[in-house]
């Protein structure tokens, strides 16, 4: 009997039956491994780290409930190709199997055969097929799943909600309908279609999915109100939205996306205190989707963040992106509370480590664009001892107060057109994204400077004023602190205002004010999207404000010489001139004397030229009509063009 158990015991712990290698975990490194396809390519899980996800599939080619999952996989990967769905398909049988599956299936996928390598030990993959593990960024384990069937199901329902938290709308609804023809009945997907059609900007038919789905009993019912007062929070109808939330909260107390909904409201009526009561809350429950969970954490992120508390909000961020390591959002709203301190470079990294979850995504491109300029900034230093002279110069000014400019002889010609823009004074909800402002302003400025027409001042220099004048960037608040600062940087105008942060959109007040005159020159208000169209409304506003200019501060110079099918004028790039601008050459007219009073006539256009070559001090332009010969010394002002 004493023999009988000795030996029980060392089979099992030698024998490498299933349970002696335990699965592997999320949240763990996936298990590193190299493997050949049936030409002898190799695949190296270790040179994926930069792949925001690989689908590692353990099948048996034998098996039907072993093969379905993986062939749905493989016809979304054949039809969406654009999706870049990475999916590695590995077995333990032998070679003639893989090859007649190769041959019947004709997959997109590499099929890769385990042999001596034992990769399916490491993944505890031998006993229960299919075994799918998920991997993540940097080859960390984000889900793993064993067996068919209701586990095959349950795999594609995760992997629709990790393609919509990747903002892959598109696929998250492929997804979602492949896994309806498996089973019409599953109800959390139709929760995913509601949630991606409302992302697409498609609220109808989101509302109409929701409204499917809560007529359903229990919690499915439950998850189709949240969807609902989700739909109706978006709209801005608050009031509905609570209703359903009321509801929401009596039927299923533990769904922590219904005090997202809650907190998102409450902030964006000044209620911070109830809002982040609500978002603490959120983080205690259980129910509801992985990225909606992990929106709670963002969310209470981002309330610390506002309040200057940025150490506590990163670990809030640390959780959002430990449930869900594709929420870009949490990714680069921990870099930016860097960057609020000073911490440029890892400011840097976390929003490379954003790009590599989501490439295309341009808000975290400008994001880091700026931060990789100020750390090649530090990392030079021939630049850097040039803007430290600059801005000790100019702090030296505005301690001065030097506000009175050098006598001008000649008070025709413009001088070049430089805009600042201060801070802009952030108001409303809550979005997800930290950094709107300063996004917008980054983008901004570099359109209006790629127009030539006028020279934003970089907000580097003005940043590292603020410091050296120990001034907070609030200081820009202050109207008198502002133009005192646009004088002496030599700007014309200084662009502020504020951003109301609306449920589906962004309202822009931006206000531009001379700093001679010190009068309202324009103002200009703006329904932006949020990050995903930015860039598009930012297109249309910089067109705005140049148009603006152009009426306000249209380009003046003189005629230097006059030759024939050639006209050389007194102003170019400096002063905005750029290839195809439109000048009227002017005269005065006689002044008018009427009732006693002298009356000043506007000048006549004797000629029309446009601008052919520029130089920085000076342009080439064609005649385009004329009334007279031009002369030396004839006026010019700068016209829009007819459209």
């Amino acid at each position: 009997m004493f023999i009988r158990i000795m030996v029980l015991i060392l089979l099992t712990i030698f024998l490498p039956v299933h349970g002696v290698f335990a699965a592997p975990a999320p949240g763990e490194t996936a298990p590193a491994f190299s493997l050949t396809d049936m030409a002898g390519k190799p695949y190296s899980l270790a040179k994926m780290t930069d792949r925001p996800m690989v689908i590692l599939y353990f099948f048996d080619p034998g098996s039907r409930s072993s093969v379905d999952g993986l062939m749905v996989l493989d016809d979304l990967a054949k039809k969406y190709k654009e999706a870049n769905l990475s999916v590695w398909g590995i077995t333990l049988s032998q070679k003639t199997e893989a090859a007649a599956f190769i041959e019947k299936q004709n997959p997109l996928f590499p099929v890769l055969v385990d042999g001596a390598s034992r990769v399916s030990d490491l993944y505890d993959a031998k006993m229960i097929l299919p075994t799918v593990c998920i991997v993540g960024p940097q080859n960390t384990i984000i889900d793993y799943f064993q067996g068919g069937g209701k586990s095959t199901e349950k795999m594609l329902v995760r992997l629709a909600e990790r393609k919509l938290s990747q903002k892959e709308t598109g696929m998250a609804i492929a997804i979602s309908q492949s896994v309806e023809k498996i089973n019409p009945e599953n109800q959390e997907v139709k929760a995913v279609k509601g949630y991606a059609a409302l992302e697409e900007g498609r609220a109808q038919e989101a509302e109409a999915l929701f409204t499917t789905l809560s007529k359903e009993k229990g919690k499915e019912g439950a998850a189709g109100l949240e969807g609902l007062a989700a739909v109706q929070a978006k709209a801005g109808n608050s009031d509905t939205a609570m209703k359903l939330l009321d509801e929401v909260e009596k039927k299923a107390p533990d769904r922590a996306y219904a005090s997202v909904i809650k907190g998102n409201i409450l902030y964006s009526q000044n209620k911070k205190e109830a809002a982040k009561k609500a978002f603490e809350q959120a983080t205690r429950k259980k129910e509801g989707a992985i990225y909606q969970k992990a929106s709670a954490f963002n969310q209470l992120g981002r309330v610390y963040a506002n309040e200057k508390e940025y150490g506590r909000a990163r670990s809030f961020y640390d959780q959002a992106i430990e449930l869900d390591p594709y929420y870009i959002e949490a990714t680069a709203n921990k870099g930016v509370t860097y960057e609020k301190e000073g911490d440029w470079s890892r400011a840097l990294q976390l929003y490379k480590n954003a790009q590599v979850l989501q490439p295309a995504d341009g808000f975290t491109r400008v994001l880091a664009k700026k931060a990789e300029e100020i750390v090649a900034l530090s990392n030079d230093t021939e630049k850097r001892k040039r803007v430290d002279a600059l801005v000790k110069d100019l702090a030296e000014r505005y301690k001065k107060e030097k506000k009175k400019r050098s006598k001008k002889v000649d008070e025709w010609t413009s001088r070049p057109l430089i805009i600042s823009f201060a801070d802009l004074e952030e108001k409303g909800g809550l979005s997800e994204a930290d950094g709107y402002q300063s996004v917008l302003l980054t983008q901004l400025s570099e359109m209006l400077n790629g127009s030539g027409r006028v020279s934003v001042v970089e907000r580097m220099v003005l940043e590292r004023l603020l410091d050296e004048l120990n001034l907070g960037s609030s200081a820009l608040s202050d109207p008198e602190t502002s133009l005192t600062l646009g004088k002496i940087m030599a700007a014309k105008l200084i662009g502020t205002g504020s951003l109301l942060h609306l449920p589906h959109s962004v309202l822009l007040n931006l206000r531009f004010v001379d700093t001679e005159t010190t009068a309202l020159a324009k103002v200009i208000s703006e329904e932006l999207g949020q990050k995903n169209t930015l860039e598009k409304d930012l297109n249309r506003l910089s067109r705005e404000i140049l148009k603006s200019v152009i009426d306000l501060y249209p380009v003046r110079g003189f005629v230097v010489q006059s030759e024939e099918g050639s006209i050389m004028i007194n102003v170019g790039k400096k002063q905005g001139v750029v290839l195809g601008t439109l000048f009227s050459v002017v005269e005065e007219k006689a002044p008018v004397t009427y009732k006693g009073r002298v009356l000043k006539a506007l000048p006549s256009e004797v000629a029309e030229i446009k601008v052919t070559s520029v130089e920085p001090d000076f342009s080439y332009a064609a005649i385009i009509k004329k009334k007279r010969a031009l002369k030396n010394d004839d006026a010019i002002i700068e016209k829009q063009p007819v459209k």
